[in-house]
């Protein structure tokens, strides 16, 4: 059932530009968390893996990052009809799996935008969902 129909679904990529050097993009990254977006537990896992990975945070400091961008945040969870959704998707629309994974819980919440700088602007996907790159706009 869809949580709200209107409401926003974000990247994994717009919630690290939080923690970009890049003001323009973490001010944009932080107007649409004061939103109260959606995201998934794929959202949480992917930033997880890169604020480790790649910027070498510490699990508390990552824990705390997380909390706050729960805070601001509903959050889906993956399930087994995601899932195989993620799957039709992906071939569907020649999407990365993990792409589609995050597709298919935006579509699945009932989202109309997803933001994303990662995927194709502009490209309608499932049930009406569109992907928005919000950075595109103001070039």
């Amino acid at each position: 059932m869809p949580v709200a129909r209107h409401r926003a679904f974000l990247d994994s990529n717009m919630v690290l530009y939080l923690l970009s050097g890049d003001a323009a993009k973490a001010d944009g990254a932080e107007a649409l968390l004061r939103a109260n977006p959606i995201i998934s537990v794929q959202v949480l896992n992917e930033v997880t893996h890169v604020c480790v990975r790649k910027l070498g945070m510490g699990w508390s400091e990552v824990a705390q990052f997380l909390d706050l961008v729960r805070g601001f945040c509903k959050v889906v969870p993956l399930t087994e009809a995601i899932h195989d959704q993620a799957r039709r998707i992906a071939e569907h629309h020649r999407l990365s799996f993990y792409d589609a994974c995050i597709v298919a819980a935006a579509a699945s919440a009932g989202c109309r935008t997803l933001y994303s700088e990662d995927m194709n602007h502009g490209q309608a996907l499932e049930d009406g969902l569109t992907i928005t790159n919000p950075f595109a706009a103001a070039r």
